[in-house]
């Protein structure tokens, strides 16, 4: 059995060592994609993180494939479907860092309310402590807070949101209305919320079903003066209309963990041939919002913190002694 871990460092390797009885492991830190496909030859195993592409190529490459085991929540990294034509199964980190990421969204949305990563620059920029009209904010307490997506990380938003003092909505697929009982919000349509909301965060998984959830014509529907906070996936946003909607006047702030370009900005070693006119346009559009005073950009690290790093190594040591005692738990396909 050979085991082959992508986008590991070092510093890491021995977290996952001794755990599989008789398996060659082996490590890289690169991310697993086409160029670097030679690396896992003959693996029957491979875990990768979220920079990694499996796709079919990849995966007609590597013909012992028999398990993938990604260290994150979202699997849109990889082809599932085709995978599972080739008997594949894939498994995830299904609850990982729901407190993690649900405390870093109200980092976003503090930032947002109270400019605090603008006034702090001021100062250690210019060492002026007198304050002035752009650095006036506004209390979250009293305002109305629209929840997309209450899984784990949503119901802690919720909770948190309860000490703010907030009101809030949700809007889910699947509500869970004890929990909403519980805590005293209601659930409605992603149309209602959207036009009642003061602050709309996003805790939904993406498929190809949502993508560009938030889009040109239901921004028009929200409050003029609304902040949005995005934690979840990139591609839940249509990053034209957001920029339209900042210009506009109609979105105070957007504060963002994840860009719909995420993975093209990521690239460092440029394109084969360049990149395609879609992918010049999200580079254009994005750079363009980095640019913009009233947002907030950070590079996908909501998720990153000790407890939440040290939850994922266990979880995906569970995940492939699960497969090679055949007790496979956590899959997604």
């Amino acid at each position: 059995m050979k085991i082959v871990f992508f986008e590991v460092p070092k510093k890491d390797e021995s977290i996952f060592l001794g755990h599989f009885n008789g398996a060659e492991v082996s490590f890289c830190e690169e991310k697993l994609e086409e160029d670097s496909v030679k690396k896992a030859k003959d693996a029957d195993v491979v875990s990768v993180f979220v920079n990694s592409k499996i796709n079919k190529k990849v995966i007609n490459a590597l013909p012992n494939l028999k398990f993938i085991a990604t260290r994150s929540t979202g699997f849109d990294h990889i082809d599932c479907e085709y995978a599972k034509t080739k008997g594949i199964k894939v498994a995830n980190v299904s609850s990982y860092g729901s407190h993690t990421v649900a405390e870093f969204t109200f980092g976003l949305m503090l930032n947002l309310s109270r400019r605090i990563i603008f006034e702090n620059n001021y100062v250690k920029k210019t060492e002026d402590f007198n304050y002035f009209p752009k650095m006036e904010g506004f209390d979250l307490n009293g305002k109305t807070l629209g929840v997309v997506g209450t899984g784990k990380i949503g119901k802690n938003v919720v909770k948190i949101a309860k000490g703010f003092g907030m009101n809030i909505v949700a809007y889910d697929l699947y509500p869970d209305l004890d929990f909403a009982r519980e805590n005293n919000f209601e659930y409605k349509s992603l149309e209602d919320v959207i036009k009642i909301s003061d602050v709309i965060t996003l805790h939904t998984p993406y498929n190809k079903e949502n993508h560009h959830l938030i889009n040109k014509n239901n921004i028009s529907l929200m409050k003029k003066g609304v902040c949005l906070v995005n934690t979840a996936r990139g591609e839940l946003i249509d990053t034209f209309a957001i920029v339209e909607g900042l210009k506009s006047g109609i979105i105070l702030g957007f504060a963002t963990d994840v860009l719909e370009a995420e993975r093209i900005l990521k690239e460092k070693r440029g394109f084969f041939g360049g990149p395609s006119k879609e992918e010049e346009r999200l580079i254009k559009i994005n750079h363009e919002l980095m640019e913009m005073p009233n947002v907030i950009i950070t590079p996908h690290v909501a998720f990153f913190t000790f407890e939440a790093v040290a939850s994922i190594q266990k979880t995906t040591i569970e995940n492939i002694e699960g497969f090679l005692s055949g007790a496979l738990i956590n899959l997604v396909n």
